[in-house]
């Protein structure tokens, strides 16, 4: 890959160093262990330069364990994602992708992939980066879908039970992540190329770009809130979420993505600070202004959930809702 010139020049300050620092981080088995696991907006004032991901390519089988897994891709919104460093190459920050996912029956949800914790380095000069993360998944309804009638008549009766429901990003169904193969590992490697598990369609490969990695990481189960009402209710959501999604976050999938990225830039430290949190209020307003396009099979044919089992899903909602009323008001 070759920048693409002149929009993707890189600017001055360059130094590197820190990927040499210790034999271990060295291809073609980085070991980074020796670094500490860190906060991900701990150190924004040691920022210096990014990576910008333009394309966070994501891929899952809508049918795990069958003959034909039935594998979709798609793109999620792009511009969000990036890559924080210091300009010897120590990686400080690493912000991932969201999206919306939407559907007739229930409104839109928010989806964000939030890093809990990472640790790495990057090398300009060769085009390479190793990183370790740890990420949570997070569903919550977006306010886009008061329009719809079935959220609303879930939210007139949660409003004023004082429970935490998922209306918003503080109260979101929390979806837990682990390694590959590896449920007791929370931390798992962002590796330099793309994935190796399987070989990605002409509309996922963006040759344009200036680097690309990939990650790998198995869906968990969902975290208790401690409340068996919001608890039984976040489960519904969820099989819902991944009936209109593809099971994308089916506990035992294998979410996995590309990241393709574009030049490096300098790093607006106060920028940075707020990036995350208005890219998901701008996504708030509107999901279509920021997705990368549908869930599409290898082929290019659309992903389209299958009606029948959207309906039943909603139907079980609205009957466990209408089962628990008593017990929602205060």
């Amino acid at each position: 890959m070759t920048p693409n010139q002149p929009q993707d020049l890189v600017p001055p300050g360059w130094v590197g160093g820190f990927a040499e620092s210790n034999p271990a981080f060295a291809y073609p088995t980085p070991d980074l262990s020796s670094l500490e696991m860190l906060d991900n907006m701990a150190n924004i004032n040691l920022l210096q330069r990014q990576w910008p991901v333009e394309w966070p390519e994501f891929s899952w089988e809508t049918q795990k364990g069958q003959a034909d897994p039935k594998r979709c891709f798609q793109m999620f919104a792009p511009y969000i994602s990036r890559l924080g460093y210091t300009d010897k190459g120590r990686v400080y920050s690493i912000i991932c992708p969201q999206q919306g996912v939407c559907h007739l029956k229930m409104g839109c949800m928010n989806v964000e992939v939030t890093v809990t914790g990472q640790r790495g380095w990057v090398n300009e000069t060769t085009r390479e980066m190793a990183a370790d993360m740890k990420v949570m998944g997070q569903i919550w309804f977006s306010p886009f879908a008061d329009e719809n009638i079935v959220y609303q008549m879930i939210w007139s009766i949660f409003k004023d039970s004082g429970l935490p429901f998922p209306e918003d990003k503080a109260h979101s169904i929390k979806v837990t992540t682990n390694m590959s193969g590896n449920p007791d590992q929370p931390i798992f490697p962002v590796r330099k190329g793309q994935t190796d598990l399987f070989t990605s369609p002409s509309f996922a490969i963006h040759d344009e770009a200036w680097a690309v990695a990939n990650v790998e990481v198995e869906i968990g189960p969902i975290n208790k809130t401690g409340n068996d009402l919001v608890d039984e209710f976040n489960q519904l959501v969820m099989d819902f979420f991944n009936l209109a999604s593809g099971n994308m976050l089916q506990p035992g999938n294998l979410l996995s993505w590309n990241v393709w990225f574009k030049a490096p830039k300098l790093v607006d430290q106060e920028e940075w600070r707020t990036h995350a949190e208005r890219w998901r209020k701008s996504i708030d307003e509107g999901h279509g202004a920021h997705a990368g396009g549908p869930a599409r099979y290898f082929d290019g044919t659309v992903f389209n959930p299958v009606e029948k089992l959207i309906e039943e899903k909603v139907f079980e909602i609205m009957h466990w809702i209408y089962e628990h009323l008593k017990d929602l008001k205060r």
